[in-house]
């Protein structure tokens, strides 16, 4: 590959015929009279990303609605099953006073949007992968670009989602919207947090760490807390539930959401907190493998 230019050839297709960048400076990442502002290498990282998006947004499927569509299909079985299993087991009515659907909604949308922001993040490009040979691509660029498609398949089928129970079942009516949607961020960039944690090990332990995370995503399942209404929680079994942000994130979404549910045992800051140890950890982690990987690799053969 040659450097010597202003400029390098990136040669790597996005499947849907999305090219990615063409002309991006070789400068970006180096010192001397040639690096480009702050704001270039804002601009440059930005396009890189978006391509990068559009690259994993397309990845699953070619054609962009069937991707959507089989998202959306997703989501819909699993409002589907449990709201099956809640009428057969008669528990419906211990839920949250309001719209029993939307309290369902307000758990799985949660969940899904954590559990699949972990599973693209950790799938993301590693260090060790071949897409890392076309520089200035690196493995922040895929784990934003990975996070971000992921938040944009999700948010598209809840707005989908939403729109078609408005309109064909019963008006969608939440209290307090905008704390409904950061909950909903919160949810997000917390599974990005763990995808983080998980994504600097998987080099390492690529076998283990895919388990780990496939463990992880199913004892969420239960652990979410999305079948459960927190404030109807004893104290000795919420001990099993509130060590984990996404059981916060879900119970402030419902206090947000009906206007007659006031939530006394969760808390979005610790949420918050929580995610920021796990970037902060996860990050550090990652430089250290970015760093260390392909002469451990050596070393191990």
């Amino acid at each position: 590959m040659d450097r010597a230019g202003s400029g390098i050839e990136i040669g790597v297709g996005i499947a849907g015929d999305t090219p990615m960048p063409q002309a991006i400076p070789a400068a970006l990442g180096r010192g001397g009279r040639d690096s480009p502002s702050l704001g270039r290498a804002a601009l440059v990282m930005a396009e890189l990303v978006y391509h990068t998006t559009v690259r994993d947004v397309r990845k699953g499927h070619r054609n962009a609605i069937a991707g959507l569509f089989m998202n959306i299909l997703q989501t819909v079985i699993f409002l589907a099953t449990f709201y099956v299993m809640f009428t057969f087991l008669g528990i419906s009515g211990n839920a949250i006073r309001g719209d029993f659907l939307l309290y369902l909604m307000s758990g799985i949308f949660l969940f899904l949007i954590h559990t699949k922001a972990v599973s693209a993040v950790v799938k993301a490009d590693g260090p060790t992968s071949a897409m890392m040979q076309h520089a200035p691509l690196n493995t922040t660029v895929t784990i934003m670009a990975s996070a971000l498609s992921s938040l944009y398949l999700q948010i598209l089928s809840l707005c989908v989602i939403l729109f078609v129970y408005h309109v064909a079942w019963a008006p969608v009516v939440i209290d307090e919207p905008l704390g409904a949607i950061g909950m909903v961020l919160v949810a997000w960039i917390s599974g990005v947090g763990v995808g983080i944690c998980f994504a600097a090990l998987k080099p390492w332990f690529p076998d283990g760490v895919l388990i780990a995370s496939s463990v992880y995503s199913r004892a969420n399942m239960i652990a979410s807390g999305k079948m459960f209404v927190a404030n109807t929680l004893p104290g000795s079994m919420l001990v099993f539930f509130d060590w984990n942000p996404l059981f916060h994130a879900i119970d402030q979404a419902r206090g947000f959401i009906f206007l007659n549910y006031n939530p006394h045992f969760s808390n979005w800051e610790y949420a918050l907190w929580v995610t920021a140890i796990l970037i902060a950890l996860g990050l550090m982690g990652e430089s250290y493998t970015r760093r260390h990987a392909s002469l451990s690799w050596r070393a191990g053969k």
